[in-house]
Order: C-alpha cells, then structure tokens, then sequence
C-alpha cells in the first residue's frame, strides 16, 4: 500500500483525473509529496497547479515507447536488489571443489605414510626423513638420521671425524629430550638441573669402519646405560640408511659435576630414580681398550704445536671448550705426512680437565712404530701453558681408501 501510494505521485493511474490530482498536490503549506516546500505555489489561491496528462505516450527521438507500469517497476527492482530465496538446493556446495580438496589432503596423508612408515621392501625410503628422530626398541634406544653436507666433508671427499663427533653429541642429547628428561641444563635432567649438576664425559672410543660421503644419509642409534656407581655409559652405532652397513660405533663414559664449584659429584637418588628406567642392560659396543695412555712431555713427543686458544664459538652453553672441539687441537700436532696418507679409524681419548675461554693449549704428538704392515699409531696429550693436562689420547690410521678421491675424476678438463 505505501509503495504505490508513493509510485503513484510520479505516475498517475489511469482511472484518476486531473482534478483529483491536482488536489491531492495542492495544499496551503506547499509541499510537495516528499515533504519539501514547493518554489511553483500560486500566489493568488495558494494551490500548486499541475498539469497532469495520464493518457500521454512518450517519446524517444520520435519513437514510442512504453511506460512500465508501478508492478513492474517493483518486480524488476526486487529481481535485482535482493538475492533469491534459500532453499536447501541452492545451499549444497560445490562438491568438484570438495572432492578436490579431500584428493588433495589424501594424497598428502599418502605420502607422508610411505616416507615415515618405513619398510624393508622399500629400502630407498628414509626411515626419518625430516632428522627428527625417535624412541624405538621399547623406548631405550633414540634413532636419528642425518644426511652428510658439503660444509660437513673434508679434503678426502668424505665426512670428518669432528663431522661423526657431532652427530653423536646431538643424538645424546636429542635422547634426553624425546625421553622427556630434558630440564633447564644442557642435556640435565630436572633433578640434575635442580641440583646445579651437568653431565661431563671422562672417556670416548670410537671405531670408524668407513667414513660416509657427500649426499649419504646415515641413522644414528643410541642407548644408555649403568657405568659403576656414579657413572653412565652411552653407546653409539652409525649406519649407512641405503645399505645397512654399519660404518662407525662408539662408545662413552659420563659423570656429574656441579656447574658452580666444577667439581664431580656423585649420582643423587633422585637423579638416578630419573634415568635408571632408560637404562638398556647390555655390554658396550666396543672392548674398552686397556692399555694405559701415556703422559707426554717435551722429551717424549715428536710433535709439539702451541699457541692454540678457544674461541668464543669453542665454548658450549655450560661456558667451557666442547669436548668435540678437542680432537681439532689434537690433530693440528699430527704430521702432515700422516694426514695426507693415511686415515684415522680408531680414536680413544681420556679427558682429565675442562679448558676455559682464557686458556692457553698445547698439543703434544708421538709417532709409535708401525702396528701392521701398513698402520700407524699415535699419541696425545693436549695441556695448558701451566703444565695442567687436559686430554690424553690415542690414534690409529691406516691407509687412504682409493675410492675417497674418485670423485676428481669426474671434473672436467679446462675447454671440455
């Protein structure tokens, strides 16, 4: 009622005549339908006059056209000024759309399935590709795996020493965390890290059957376990992942020392109520090497390299030299001759001191006779300027595998 009585102000029904238009307009206020003041009113009789002509046809450059009427002037506007009605048909998604997205995600789903849920039929696949590690074996034993980077090999075209030192190191400590031991300290477990007690290693062996190459991707397995009263020994075994081929084991002895006094300390209850349960009852991977590792000294080395000093990247978070950096040092005493021919595959080492970030070290080497037909042992020992010892230690070698530098014959000639 309201939209055509306001529609028929501006178009007159037919059936209404002039008259009665003209009233309806007229008025002694003089405003129009919208309620604004008209500037038309007559002054004499005070009433707008307007000329109406109902019946007229108008025309567009001489041609009739039609006038649409108030029906259809209000149907086509709420054609096209409101949406049409909802109804459960016009509600339904677009299902290509949603089976798209739902393929999509599947295959996904799929492929991160195949690469983690790994199975001997399918030995090319990584059993932990992204390097995130796990607990398998009951939950003793921690698994990672690693894949070898450029800035990770050396000059024989193959993984360092110091390179399988660290993956050792980051495995042990990544163990602790997936186990849920990790606390506030740098590998301590809440109970240490209550008590101001850090884990320090007082001897390493490892055995390197082969060293891993570029691109090679190795898994790293590790377990825990008692070492006498106080201690605890942790085991390594790095394989290859493509071969299975066992290439490195290792082989550790941990204590405790309290981080304000640097002093050891022995295993408290509480801290041995914590890892005891992780503890994997069986016999360290390596025979531990019995012969006593001498003390060098001036007289008795062969080699002597000095003026070595930690630097702010050699220090660990607990604010003294990491104990990988310490081979560095040890090698930089060995000879040239040696380096260049031969390959290091057995390392024992004894660390007898911590060495600070104001230290000054010495590295002592000695040349033993040949053990074999073709190997070469050595000894160690890396003190401070003041005679204090640091780390004893024993090497052997053996000659460079052939293979290591096959990769030479593969650059190409200058103008190939």
């Amino acid at each position: 009622m309201v939209a055509t009585a306001a529609t028929s102000a501006f178009f007159p029904i037919a059936q209404a005549s002039s008259g009665k238009t003209s009233r309806m307009l007229g008025g002694s206020d003089n405003l129009d339908t919208r309620g604004i003041k008209s500037k038309f009113a007559s002054s004499s009789s005070g009433g707008l006059q307007v000329k109406t002509n109902a019946q007229a046809t108008p025309k567009i450059n001489g041609t009739t056209v039609g006038l649409a009427t108030p029906a259809e002037i209000l149907k086509k506007e709420d054609e096209t000024s409101y949406p049409p009605p909802r109804t459960f048909i016009n509600q339904l998604p677009d299902w290509s759309v949603l089976l798209a997205a739902i393929t999509t995600i599947f295959l996904a789903a799929e492929k991160q399935w195949t690469l983690i849920d790994w199975k001997p039929r399918r030995p090319d696949m990584l059993v932990d590709p992204f390097g995130l590690g796990r607990i398998v074996q009951d939950g003793l034993v921690f698994s990672q795996n690693f894949s070898i980077r450029s800035y990770e090999i050396g000059a024989d075209q193959t993984a360092s020493i110091e390179t399988l030192m660290n993956h050792l190191q980051e495995t042990a400590l990544n163990h602790v965390k997936s186990a849920g031991l990790l606390g506030n300290g740098f590998g301590s477990t809440p109970e240490m890290s209550r008590k101001n007690l850090i884990w320090v290693v007082t001897k390493m062996q490892v055995l390197v059957d082969r060293y891993p190459a570029w691109g090679d991707v190795v898994q790293v397995d590790t377990w825990v376990g008692a070492s006498g009263k106080n201690g605890m020994r942790r085991d390594w075994l790095i394989r290859d992942c493509k071969t299975g081929e066992t290439i490195t084991r290792a082989t550790s002895v941990w204590v405790m020392m309290n981080k304000h006094t640097r002093r050891l300390s022995k295993m408290p209850e509480e801290v041995r109520g914590e890892i005891e349960p992780f503890f994997l009852d069986s016999a360290p991977i390596l025979e531990d090497d019995g012969r006593k590792l001498p003390k060098l000294d001036d007289s008795t080395a062969d080699y002597v390299r000095t003026g070595l000093t930690p630097r702010w990247n050699d220090l660990d978070v607990n604010q003294h030299v990491n104990n990988v950096k310490y081979i560095g040092w040890i090698l930089e005493s060995a000879p040239a001759s040696i380096l260049e021919a031969k390959e290091l595959y057995s390392l024992t080492l004894e660390y007898r001191r911590e060495c600070g970030r104001d230290n000054a070290i010495q590295s002592l080497t000695a040349v033993c006779d040949d053990v074999n037909s073709s190997g070469i042992e050595c000894e160690h020992l890396l003190r401070l300027e003041n005679g204090g010892e640091v780390v004893r230690g024993r090497t052997k070698w053996r000659p460079k595998q052939a293979n290591n530098f096959s990769i030479l014959n593969h650059v190409p000639a200058h103008g190939a």
